[in-house]
């Protein structure tokens, strides 16, 4: 499968660039576009070629590599095909805004990626710790950002269309189907309990860390000690093991 997907990544440049080249369009929005949506192909490209996923190994049929072309991943390029057609022409303010939008989302992406890749290579396990401490699926999250800037560009509705047709049909699923895998792990429920899917529980960890007991010292004195409570030490992960790919 991975060959329609970096078929469809790694072309990416070259498409939007035959697009401006046809339609003569040289704005500042579509060389943004151009930037963002065919750099992110040319990092997914070394991302596969560096840590190949497991899952896109699998073998496809040309029927079902047509569907995937048609269904997910060629409605992708319907955003640049509207801003060369409109000669969109977005305002500074906001072609920064998704520039900023596509570096978060990119790091996201590739940290989370790379921590759960090479930590897979030693052990097998529930991933607790670093880009997944508070948030369960930090990749997805990432990727959801810089294709949100994409659509950002584009200034029109259909590739936000596009965004939350993956996103409820795809990417939902997959995630779903992770938590699904990862429960069997003993350490599961506690770790679920103290984070979100795709954003922190802010709420949940302000209240592990100021959740504390004060009790009197035992000479008798004024003094106090502070100790924590059952639900602060509960908000610490107390395994450090690993986690599925997703």
């Amino acid at each position: 499968m991975n060959w329609v997907i970096n078929f469809q990544k790694g072309g990416t440049l070259l498409f939007v660039l035959a697009l401006m080249a046809v339609t003569d369009t040289w704005t500042v929005t579509a060389w943004v576009y151009l930037a963002l949506h065919g750099s992110y192909g040319l990092i997914w490209l070394l991302k596969d070629a560096v840590m190949p996923d497991a899952r896109y190994q699998a073998r496809i049929t040309f029927g079902g590599a047509f569907m995937t072309f048609a269904l997910v991943l060629g409605p992708y390029w319907l955003a640049p095909i509207l801003i060369v057609v409109d000669d969109t022409q977005q305002p500074a303010w906001l072609l920064a805004c998704a520039t900023a939008a596509y570096a978060i989302g990119v790091v996201l992406m590739m940290a989370s990626d790379a921590q759960k890749h090479y930590t897979l290579q030693h052990r097998r396990g529930l991933i607790s710790t670093g880009w997944f401490a508070r948030v369960r699926h930090p990749n997805y999250l990432g990727e959801m950002i810089l294709y949100a800037s994409f659509a950002l560009v584009a200034g029109h509705v259909i590739p936000w269309l596009v965004l939350v047709w993956v996103w409820l049909a795809i990417f939902l699923p997959n995630m779903l189907g992770k938590e699904a895998s990862m429960s069997r792990y003993p350490e599961w429920a506690a770790y679920k309990a103290r984070t979100g899917m795709l954003l922190p529980r802010l709420r949940r960890a302000r209240e592990a860390a100021s959740a504390a007991t004060t009790v009197p010292v035992p000479d008798g004195s004024a003094a106090s000690l502070t100790v924590p409570s059952d639900a602060a030490v509960a908000a610490e992960p107390r395994h450090r093991t690993t986690a599925q790919p997703r």
